[in-house]
């Protein structure tokens, strides 16, 4: 099962299908996306699910309905446990980006945290779970597939937000800060956190 989110409402792909409640059976095959998405925006239902049969193509279907953009990001600790979060549209962030020429998925992680936040010195620990979200850019929808990485940096410099991407804020957070922070994020990073 994956799940791609339109906002902070999941598209759910499965193999199951449930009666449903407070959310909406769509056959992936012959589903209209753009109906689906707009479903999900203007009205109540919590949730879309689009069913496939075999469980191994579940994604790679429905990766083929839109565009797709490839990103990659960090979760990033320092010395003392602290997780560094970006603000941008009025939300908390983990940093992350489109990757750029021939660049490898981690070379595109350790280049956007650094490139958004001001913080050198980055090592991938791990690599974490992949997120799928549908935005709208020139009126087109499009999936953007964001590669996630655990990472560590001793970095003890000056925070620096990257203002031309719209980030006003750059800030190492504790667990109660994280934990508040939250409150006011995206459906994928309280997954990731």
């Amino acid at each position: 099962m994956y799940k791609v989110f339109v906002n902070d409402k999941p598209i759910i792909l499965t193999t199951n299908v449930e009666q449903e409640t407070n959310f909406k059976n769509y056959l992936l095959n012959t589903v209209n996306i753009g109906k689906v998405i707009k479903e999900l925006n203007t009205t109540s239902i919590k949730e879309a699910r689009l069913i496939h049969k075999n469980k191994d193509k579940l994604l790679k279907k429905f990766l083929k309905k839109l565009p797709n953009v490839i990103a990659g990001g960090g979760k990033v600790y320092n010395e003392k446990g602290d997780i560094l979060f970006i603000y941008r549209n009025d939300k908390w962030d983990l940093p992350k980006g489109k990757t750029e020429g021939k660049e490898t998925i981690e070379e595109t992680a350790i280049r956007e945290v650094t490139e958004e936040t001001g913080v050198s010195g980055l090592e991938i620990v791990k690599p974490l779970d992949t997120t799928y979200h549908i935005f709208k850019r020139n009126g087109r929808y499009k999936i953007k597939v964001t590669y996630w990485f655990e990472m560590t940096s001793t970095f003890n410099g000056n925070l620096y937000a990257q203002v031309e991407e719209g980030i006003t804020k750059v800030e190492w957070l504790n667990k109660e800060q994280t934990k508040e922070a939250l409150e006011n994020s995206y459906a994928n990073i309280k997954a990731l956190i």
